[in-house]
């Protein structure tokens, strides 16, 4: 499972060959999530809500890059690295 992007103890992940929705994986600490790219939405987990707002403002800023990450993630092309949340 590719990481491609860490930032504030959070770890944005993409697995290889997934099902839809476009989805990312967020983790922080022993919290998890699965965060929807195009609603910008946690669609399963749970993650803190500083954590979780500091992930959909990250996914609001790179939805765009999320969506072509996805695409390489379907075929099982390593994903492009995406800036931190500054």
């Amino acid at each position: 499972m590719p990481t491609v992007s860490m930032f504030y103890g959070i770890i944005i992940r993409m697995f290889y060959d997934e099902h839809a929705p476009h989805h990312f994986h967020a983790e922080y600490g022993e919290f998890k999530a699965t965060v929807g790219i195009r609603e910008l939405e946690l669609l399963a987990g749970f993650l803190p809500r500083r954590a979780r707002q500091l992930v959909l403002d990250w996914g609001e800023l790179h939805q765009s890059e999320l969506l072509a990450d996805w695409d390489l993630c379907r075929i099982h092309q390593q994903p492009n690295p995406i800036d931190p949340l500054q």
